[in-house]
């Protein structure tokens, strides 16, 4: 068409000039027919150019080349610029031009320039075109804007730009411009990879998409000048040798320019980088040498980099170019290979046409696997994975054990599935690359090290990732964990020493670059520590392992920290060598251990470190001389060594007043001793132990000799004596840490006399210090703290090594209480206080405080000495709550004191108040049973007892003075007071129950002291006496009682644990009264009756866990399981928080009840009669009820409880509530819920056969009823030989039990069925075992239908499920009477009834479990039958996913997902601005002469589908009535970008008539999709080629009208009742219909 109307014009004219003049002049706006006019004008004259060749002609052919100069500069390029100000919006005639008119105008300017730049005949218009064009295309860049254009241009756009250097670069000649050529690929390249990180990168990242879609390809297809100046400025030879010397090919290439760009830019290349024979991509010159992508590294280290790049477009690029590059390699034939600079390491990328299959074979699989990640859905994903196992059988060499394909390729596919937002595909990743080296041989790697460190350290730090697999044991070990060790241990061991020194030591500190959880740290300590020994470590390893340490300290779990701790310390003496550090070295590493969470002396931690320690002593490296000695030495030299350096004296005396001494020196002083000493008793175990106690006492002696002169020389320097007193401290707790061994302990026993000689001097220093007014700073405070705990600590060992010769230190304590008593009474008058007075009078109280609690945890004190009358009367006159004063500055020496005072302040008289109450706690506990409940009642001789009610008062003013953490001896005091006050202060004591409560709550997120807290809250609010008076006199104590209750529940689903403390202490309390209160009643369960709620909720007790919860739970439980394994275990105190004790707590209390006992047996019953309301409720509630849900988990919890209180029901209660367990029974219950129901109906009708009428009139109920229920009653029936053992005449029950069987045995249900024909076998052996002779009529009958049913026939499901409910464990190992136990009841019964394992409660929970102690002569804690050694099975659910198990373990799978790709060479940044037409056939699609009009269907989401299925099957045009709907969202949802692919049209519904006429006259045959009278059947119909289908209204189908201007109409045959498919559906089934006609015609004509 074009070529006829250029023909056209040149026929009107002689003189082309003319005419080009003419088309240059156009309006405003440029109409885009014109310029397309003056393209084909020009084209045809260069094509007659072209041919023609006399020179007679040449002078026209000299004015044709300037009038194309003329038309080029003169007009297009103008015109150009104005294109540019009509986009910026300039108020000319242009802006209001719409988008694609512009780009058709734009377009046609390009085409025409390229005409005139070869018309023009020479190539000064092209140079001077692509240089301007180029200055335009520069001043984008601003850093290169200066010197491309200093001043302002009136130039042109980026878009024009563009298309100016894609009309005109090509035309550039290779040699003589071949600097300007690669001056503009150098330009292009620079705008394609612009950076991300500017500020502005709108415009340019416009730009970089236009040079990439447009202008690279163009200047690619120029010439290989171009390609070549394009390759070596992105792919510096230079830059790719550094890149081949970096470490770790798993890395993206570096980060500028951006892995995206240099995609970007090498898709746009590819079809010359990576040419395809017979693809069009031939080279005019054959001399152009082309770039060899194939042997660059860095070409296919952009590639791996794009494969991993969190961009998905990226990716796909990636994908895309190596596609290409296997199919081209493929096509060629060539041999080719990308070498590395490391001879021993495989290509990056190889060919050889020999293995060309093998070869193909892989890359298709690692194409797919690539490309099926990218869905992110784990069941495409999980059959595609098998193929990955393939990918290594065809990488490896298993002759030569080497690589054949480099192993970076398989760790994209890792890095892809690690970073994965799916973390079910994450942990299938880890997992899979974790077995590499358990399921294959893998040959070394290199950068396998590297990757390890890198992506999959980072993908293990996910927590969620460690949670047990479905059926695994809860306590068992993580399996990602055991993989995880399994796979390090493996690894490792293949290393090379070197190599495996420097893995390790970078693992460790990867260890510490990031914030890790609990859970990640634990399991990679755990499989460090498993590593076999090996030195590979020196000190910049145990630093790594230190700072690991300090890592794991952030995490509040406490057990998991500890366990941490313990791994890491077996990772130090597994991995270092000591020969490279010292016992310097070793004991630093040492303190940042923490020994009451892991290194506890006497542990099997601490004996493994002794013995480590003794084997290598005299190995260890050089000790540096910053401890006053060097060089090697034994341990027990350096410890000797280091006393003699601790205990030295300062060289700098500080003065009376001085700092605390820091505790890290007293630490690591004090854990040393201890090791040497227990290292020393090891090497000495068989020969005399005195050697060990003289070796210790050298190592104490410097310390001996201080503390035994530390009373007579008053010039030892403060500094020295605070030391030595705190390594006396140390020292003391160190060795009686919880797990240590005190028996038969030399090092204690030696450590406890040496002390003992120096107690008395200790004594005199320590009473001097705190009484001669030399404590007078706020700093000083520290110290009195440490000579109080050392008093302490000296009583604690009198009392464990003898109260003989203790005269010393009872007349020193006198000595400090008479004293403090003095000071306190001396300073209690002054106005103006000072701060050395204050101090001394904080001092006092305390030492008052701790003398008071001497005397209350020693009851077998020689009290006599003491005169304590003095302190208890010196305790009941002090003032409460009194504030002391701060002293003013003035009068303070120091800027230091100034500060330090005002400071601290808060902290002091907290601290005073504090000890305030310690002291009269101490008193009110002495008294306590004395105290009268009101002020009238108090006796004379009580005046030392001060007033309750007061005191209560003082309490509450107390709780809103001292922080939070200060409040313990308050809550003590108020246990004491408040049962006393309830009758006659209750709205005070609702007051402190309300105050303390409120301190509780705020404390709830503080780990430290919250327990403590709540202990005693719960002490004293819910002690026993505050029990029965408030329940006695129910009044608002009572009710506010009850509310904090169920405050305390509700807590306890956030906060696990705190249900655990309180319904633990009642329980005790009520069944083991706790109190020697006079005034108790006798009879202490009397009040659990009226709180009864507390055990209801604990019975059901038990939160649904979020995920994280649950893991931490789980992991917890596997350390607990490791016992002594784990020192963790042995140091850390069992808290018992587990939430499974709450549950254990109160099924232990109702075993103790004595139905015998009336106020049990009332109790008993209310409790049966809440649960079974319970139960009821649960079953009528409209919640959601499946398998393991919470109604599931209550109701199983409400049975079990039932079936514990069973035996203490008798036959009144029974008769009482059988009719409500009866109703249970008719439910739709789940399965382990219907095994507790009919094993408690067994038991009763076992224990009270008397119930059996109630029991037949169940199976009368209505067959609507039954139809749910009548297989738990069957049930029962199959255990009948237990019921009727009680019975005497069971002939009766045996017959009525036929009756009722045999009824059952024909019912149309299967299930029924089988349950019934059990239940028939059963009691048939029972009848024959009786010769019951009245059932002789029938036995004919059962034993023909029950042989008939044994040898059924087949192998279907009948014969099998009949099989399987005989062996179920119900009917076939179960024993109603033997089975009955805690263990079947709460272990054994919910793992075989499928229940979750959260509700699995082992027996050795009960057991442990010690709070509530149960007669050891207690007979049903375990099953008496092989029932716990069975495996979870329900017969009913055998068939379901029979198959799955073996389609999961196979090892390929046959076929998998592959979305298809509709074109060979799909690239991923095609231009959308090309027209329909030009992009797919440049994708390489097909199109059909098929026409789709939707102007009738007015809903967005048939039409988005419509759209889509169109696209897919290659129709030429969908016809919509408003192309507004491709802007609607639910139009987008559905097509899934296919409107970019499939040219719409818009023809509105009126003018439907006109558009159906005038295709009729283009060739079209018009088809109406609608049943008329006239119809074809779609089936019979063949279509035309050239089709026009026409979709009718949703509603109304096709209007009469439009039918009748129709060809034919066709209808889809229906065998259904509905009328009509979606309209959708309906022309989907055309489409497909025309499609298949179609492909069937080409094939036959092929």
């Amino acid at each position: 068409m074009e070529r006829v109307l250029a023909e056209a014009l040149l026929s009107q004219s002689q003189d082309p000039r003319v005419l080009l003049r003419a088309l240059c002049v156009w309006e405003s706006p440029t109409p885009a027919e014109r310029v397309e006019t003056l393209r084909f004008l020009l084209q045809r004259l260069e094509e007659e150019q072209e041919g023609g060749g006399s020179t007679s002609a040449r002078p026209a052919a000299l004015l044709l080349q300037e009038a194309a100069r003329e038309v080029a500069t003169g007009h297009l390029v103008p015109l150009l610029r104005s294109l540019r100000g009509s986009r910026a919006g300039a108020p000319d005639g242009e802006c209001s031009a719409p988008r694609d008119r512009r780009r058709r105008v734009l377009r046609a300017a390009g085409g025409a320039l390229r005409s005139c730049v070869r018309l023009s005949g020479g190539s000064q218009l092209a140079a001077g075109l692509v240089h301007e064009a180029l200055l335009d295309l520069l001043a984008l860049r601003p850093a290169e804007e200066a010197q491309a254009a200093p001043g302002e241009r009136d130039g042109l756009g980026a878009e024009e730009a563009v298309e100016v250097l894609v009309a005109v670069a090509p035309c550039l000649r290779p040699r003589e411009d071949r600097a300007l050529l690669e001056r503009v690929a150098r330009a292009a390249l620079a705008v394609a990879l612009w950076d991300e990180d500017d500020e502005e990168p709108g415009a340019e990242e416009g730009a970089a998409a236009l040079v990439a879609g447009r202008l690279l390809p163009a200047l690619g297809r120029s010439s290989a000048v171009a390609l070549q100046a394009l390759w070596d400025w992105l792919v510096p030879e230079e830059e790719e040798e550094k890149q081949e010397l970096e470490p770790g090919w798993w890395r993206p290439v570096p980060h500028a320019p951006r892995v995206a760009r240099v995609l970007l830019v090498l898709s746009a290349l590819a079809e010359r980088l990576l040419p395809i024979p017979g693809g069009g991509e031939a080279w005019g010159a054959p001399e152009e040498e082309v770039p060899n992508a194939w042997r660059r590294p860095r070409f296919w280290r952009a590639v791996q980099a794009g494969l991993v790049h969190p961009d998905g477009l990226t990716r796909k690029r990636a994908r895309y170019l190596l596609q290409r590059a296997v199919e081209a390699s493929a096509e060629l034939r060539t041999e080719c290979s990308c070498g590395l600079r490391d001879a021993n390491e495989p290509s990056l990328f190889w060919w050889s046409d020999k293995k060309k299959e093998q070869l193909l074979k892989f890359w298709e699989n690692y194409i797919l696997i690539m490309e099926t990640l990218e869905g992110n859905q784990i069941h495409v994903i999980k059959p595609v994975l098998p193929k990955l196992n393939s990918l290594f059988d065809y990488a490896m060499s298993e002759e030569k054990a080497c690589w054949l394909l480099h192993p970076s390729w398989h760790m994209c596919i890792y890095k892809r599935m690690f970073e994965s937002e799916n973390k079910t595909l994450t942990k299938e990743g880890i997992i899979h690359f974790l077995e590499l080296y358990e399921t294959k041989g893998l040959p070394g790697a290199p950068g396998f090290s590297e990757f390890i460190i890198g992506p999959l350290m980072e993908a293990l730090s996910e927590s969620s990732l460690y949670s047990r697999f479905p059926g695994h044991r809860i306590g068992s070990c993580s399996p990602l964990g055991m993989k995880l060790q399994t796979f390090l241990v493996t690894y490792v061991s293949l290393l090379s020493e070197d190599t495996k020194s420097s893995f390790l030591l970078k693992f460790i500190k990867k260890m510490t670059s990031r914030h890790w959880c609990a859970v990640p740290i634990l399991f990679l300590s755990r499989a460090l520590a498993h590593i076999p020994r090996c030195k590979v470590l020196g000190v910049e390893g145990l630093l790594a392992l230190r700072d690991v340490l300090q890592c794991t300290m952030i995490t509040h779990q406490i057990l998991l920290r500890g366990a941490a701790q313990c791994y890491l310390l077996q990772t130090a003496m597994n991995l270092i060598d000591v020969e490279k550090v010292s016992f310097s070295d070793v004991s630093n590493f040492l303190m940042s251990l923490r020994q009451e969470e892991s290194l506890g002396r006497g542990t099997a931690l601490w004996t493994e470190l002794c013995d480590w320690l003794r084997v290598n002593e005299n190995y260890f490296g050089e000790i540096p001389s910053c401890i006053g000695f060097s060089g090697r030495c034994s341990l027990n030299v350096y410890v000797q060594r280091l006393v003699q350096d601790y205990i030295k004296s300062p060289t700098v005396e500080t003065g009376g007043n001085c700092f605390m001494p820091d505790w890290y020196e007293a630490k690591l002083v004090a854990l040393m001793i201890l090791l040497a000493a227990d290292v020393e008793e090891m090497k000495n175990k068989y020969s005399e132990r005195k050697k060990t106690q003289n070796e210790l006492k050298a190592v104490l002696h410097p310390l001996m000799d201080v503390l035994m002169k530390l009373g007579t020389n008053a010039y030892i320097p403060l500094l020295k004596t605070d030391r030595s007193l705190q390594l006396l401290l140390k020292l003391l707790q160190t060795c009686l840490l919880k797990g240590s061994i005190t028996q038969d302990d030399g090092v204690l026993t030696l450590l406890q006399n040496s002390v003992m000689s120096t107690i008395e001097s200790i004594s005199e220093f320590i009473v001097r210090r705190l009484t001669a007014n030399e404590l007078n700073t706020v700093s000083d405070l520290e110290h009195c703290h440490l000579y109080l705990t050392v008093l302490s600590e000296l009583v604690n060992l009198h009392g464990k090594v003898g109260w003989k010769n203790s005269d010393s230190i009872w007349r020193f304590i006198s000595l400090l209480k008479n004293a403090s008593i003095l000071h306190l009474q001396d300073m209690s008058s002054e106005k103006a206080p000072k701060l050395g007075k204050q101090i001394q009078k904080v001092v006092s109280m305390a030492c008052l405080a701790v003398v008071c609690g001497i005397l209350s945890q020693k009851s077998n004190l020689p009290l006599d000495s003491l005169d304590i009358g003095i302190l208890e009367k010196f305790i009941s006159s002090s003032h409460l709550n009194q504030i002391i004063k701060k002293p003013h500055a003035e009068e303070q020496n120091s800027l230091f004191e100034e500060s330090s005072s005002s400071q601290g302040w808060g902290r002091v008289v907290a601290q005073y108040v504090h000890d305030q109450w310690l002291c009269l706690s101490f008193l009110l506990n002495k008294y306590h049973t004395l105290i009268p409940a009101t002020e009238g009642e108090m006796e004379p001789f009580l005046d030392v007892v001060p007033k309750p009610v007061g005191i209560l008062q003082s309490a509450l003013e107390a709780l809103t003075i001292l922080p939070s953490d200060q409040v313990l001896p308050v809550f003590h005091c108020m246990k004491i007071l408040v049962p006393k006050l309830l009758y006659s202060s209750e709205s005070l004591c609702i007051e402190s129950f309300d105050m303390a409560w409120k301190i509780i709550y705020s404390l709830s997120n503080t780990q430290l002291i919250f327990w403590s807290n709540l202990k005693a809250f719960v002490q004293f609010v819910f002690d026993i006496r505050v029990l029965t008076v408030a329940a006695r006199i129910k009044g608002q104590a009572y009710s506010k009682i009850k509310e904090i209750i169920y405050k305390i529940i509700e807590m306890s689903t956030t906060k696990t644990g705190v249900l655990n403390i309180l319904i633990s202490y009642c329980c005790q309390s009520w069944i083991v009264p706790m109190s020697d209160d006079l005034t108790l009643s006798q009879d202490p369960f009397s009040s659990a009756r009226d709180y009864i709620e507390l055990v209801f909720e604990g019975c059901i007790f038990g939160t649904v866990f979020r995920r994280d919860q649950r893991l931490i739970q789980d992991v917890q439980a596997f350390i607990e399981n490791l016992g002594h394994e784990c020192a963790a275990n042995v140091v850390t105190e069992n808290t018992n928080r587990d939430d499974h004790y709450v549950r254990v707590c109160a099924i232990k209390f109702l075993c103790l009840l004595d139905g015998s006992n009336i106020s049990h047996k009332m109790f008993i019953e209310d409790l049966a009669i809440k649960l079974l309301d319970k139960d009821e409720l649960v079953s009528r509630s409209r919640t959601r009820y499946y398998v393991n849900s919470l109604q599931h988990r209550v109701k199983n919890r409400v049975w079990q409880s039932l079936l514990v209180l069973f035996p203490k029901f008798d036959q009144n209660f029974l008769d009482q509530i059988i009719g409500k367990i009866f109703e249970a029974g008719f439910v739709n219950n789940q399965a382990s819920i219907k095994y507790l129901i009919e094993w408690i109906i067994i038991l009763i009708l076992h224990k009270f056969p008397q119930f059996l009428a109630k029991f037949w009139n169940c199976f009368c109920y209505s067959e609507e009823k039954l139809k749910m229920s009548i297989c738990t009653f069957l049930s029962v029936l199959s255990h009948l030989d237990i019921i009727i053992q009680n019975i005497s005449e069971m002939k009766p029950v045996l017959k009525q039990a036929l009756t009722v069987v045999l009824q059952w045995c024909f019912n149309h249900n299967f299930s029924v069925r089988l349950y019934a024909l059990l239940a028939l076998k059963k009691i048939w052996a029972m009848c024959k075992t009786l010769h019951v002779e009245e059932f002789d009529a029938l036995t004919a009958v059962i034993e023909s239908s029950l042989h008939q049913v044994e040898n059924m026939h087949g192998a279907g499901n009948a014969k099998k499920n009949w099989q399987r409910i005989q062996e179920h464990f119900f009917f076939a190992t179960f024993h109603p009477l033997k089975d009955y136990s805690l263990e079947t009841i709460f272990h054994a019964l919910p793992r075989l009834s499928g229940l979750v394992e959260d509700e699995w409660i082992t027996i050795g929970k009960f057991i442990k479990f010690t709070d509530i102690p149960i007669d050891s002569a207690f007979q049903w804690y375990l099953s008496q039958t092989e029932l716990c050694e069975l495996k979870p099975s329900d017969w009913s659910q055998q068939d379901i996913g029979s198959n799955s198990i073996e389609g999961e373990n196979q090892s390929e799978w046959i076929d998998v997902q592959k979305k298809m790709i509709p074109w060979k060479n799909n690239v991923p940044d095609l231009e959308l601005d090309l027209a329909f037409q030009d992009r797919a056939a440049k994708l390489g699609k097909s199109i059909s002469r098929l026409i789709v009009v939707a102007s009738l269907i007015d809903k967005p989401t048939n039409l988005g589908g419509l759209c889509r299925t169109c696209e897919i099957f290659g129709a030429s045009a969908l016809v919509v009535g408003s192309l507004h709907y491709i802007n609607d969202k639910q139009f987008q949802h559905l097509s899934v970008s296919a409107e970019q692919w499939l040219p719409l049209v818009e023809v509105k519904p009126l003018q439907l008539v006109d558009y159906l006429q005038k295709k009729k006259t283009e060739g079209y045959t018009t088809i109406g999709v609608e049943q008329t009278a006239k119809s074809s059947d779609l089936t019979k119909y063949c279509f035309p080629e050239k089709s026009l289908l026409l979709l009718g209204n949703e509603r109304e189908g096709i209007p009469a009208n439009l039918i009748q201007h129709l060809d034919v109409c066709v209808e889809i045959p229906q065998h259904g009742i509905i009328r009509s498919l979606n309209v959708h559906v309906s022309g989907a089934l055309l489409i497909w219909e025309y499609t298949r006609q179609q492909i069937i015609k080409q094939r036959d004509i092929k």
